[in-house]
């Protein structure tokens, strides 16, 4: 464990209260087109939604897990079967976070389902105090910088149509799907037409050390850094990697927890972390660990996963906390899905950044209708 002092969160000495009602949806949306990664290519975005109701106050928690296990294993159904058998029997109105979340750590793994629950908690604590979620994660207002992922194409020309729409649109940084057959060329294309984008690569865990050699190839590109191109569950290898590399490794998988992100630092097994707040257990978690890193002049961002518009909004005040220093994955609701379930859809203002919504909690709502219109299974627990 490091030796650094964890941040103080106000959050965590909040009672979570009386909590009325309780919901469990899943809903799936199409995307605009295929996603496409190294171990998976999904058509459309099915979210498990968890709906806390205190009084006139709605809470709203998205999981961020696949229906498969092929990216990590958690799934939307094996969320669910935790988040009701064991997670929300811990709800005590008078227990403060920090000590739920204490309890949270009784149960093994399962980080997707316990930030689904926690973030829909600390909306309402932010709902009944008036505040936006950000200011009681202890961030500030301030406009968040866009960066765009793009998932594998069919060719490169179809690549470089992506990342010439997203440099028009004033991306502030892109982000581009790499496999074994879809790399030195493809990055080699679009650092020819875009010598000065801040590029950066994931490789979803496709490479091994073997391809020590190839991967070094990456170095002449000036990319902002190489995320995950080891195995999704190692560090060890990372760090041997890491020291023959000049390009950054960013670590996505392996970091589940702070003890996690110590160790990979503290290897040098990288020298950035993609922080998913789901990932890693929720927003408590997130705020750790970004204060960790900055200590340790470790760069951070904010990792998305596809995720609605509760999601988004969700990851936009995430990122408005010290700490978050590179920007994230949050992009435009347009880019993935042709209508969203949220009243206030993420756009990009004329310099490309995202606002962060107005108003205590997450400052959106969610539309019924649409929520509805999108919701393929519905269960009522309390």
């Amino acid at each position: 464990m490091t030796e650094e002092k964890a941040v103080e969160i106000p959050a965590e000495q909040q009672r979570i209260g009386t909590i009325d009602r309780i919901d469990l949806a899943v809903v799936r949306i199409p995307f605009v087109q295929p996603f496409g990664t190294s171990v998976q290519t999904w058509s459309c975005k099915e979210a498990l939604l968890l709906r806390l109701q205190s009084g006139s106050h709605v809470g709203w928690g998205e999981c961020v897990a696949d229906p498969d296990p092929y990216y990590l294993p958690e799934t939307t159904e094996s969320a669910r079967y935790i988040i009701t058998r064991f997670l929300l029997p811990l709800l005590d109105p008078g227990l403060e976070m920090g000590e739920l979340a204490r309890q949270f750590r009784r149960i093994r793994g399962n980080q997707m389902a316990k930030a689904t629950v926690e973030n829909a908690l600390l909306q309402l604590i932010a709902l009944r105090s008036g505040e936006p979620l950000y200011r009681i994660l202890g961030g500030t207002d301030r406009r968040i910088p866009s960066g765009l992922s793009i998932g594998l194409q069919e060719s490169i020309g179809a690549l470089l149509e992506e990342v010439r729409s997203a440099v028009s649109r004033k991306y502030h940084r892109i982000k581009m799907k790499i496999q074994h057959g879809k790399d030195l060329d493809w990055v080699r294309a679009v650092r020819a037409e875009f010598p000065e984008l801040p590029l950066m690569v994931d490789a979803n865990g496709d490479y091994s050390l073997a391809d020590a050699g190839h991967l070094r190839r990456l170095d002449d590109f000036r990319l902002m850094m190489i995320e995950q191109p080891l195995g999704y569950a190692d560090i060890y290898r990372h760090s041997i990697l890491q020291k023959q590399l000049e390009t950054a490794i960013c670590l996505d998988e392996s970091i589940h927890t702070l003890e996690d992100a110590a160790a990979a630092v503290d290897l040098g097994a990288c020298r950035i972390l993609n922080i998913k707040q789901g990932r890693v257990g929720g927003l408590l978690e997130s705020v750790r660990m970004a204060a960790f890193a900055a200590g340790r002049k470790i760069g951070v961002w904010s990792g998305g996963m596809d995720e609605t518009g509760i999601g988004r909004a969700l990851n936009i005040h995430l990122q408005a906390v010290p700490g978050f220093d590179l920007p994230g994955d949050t992009s435009e609701t347009a880019h993935y899905f042709r209508e969203d379930i949220i009243d206030q859809p993420v756009r990009l203002d004329p310099e490309g950044f995202i606002p962060i919504p107005p108003g205590p909690g997450l400052g959106v709502e969610v539309i019924p209708e649409r929520l509805m219109k999108y919701a393929i299974a519905w269960h009522r627990i309390r």
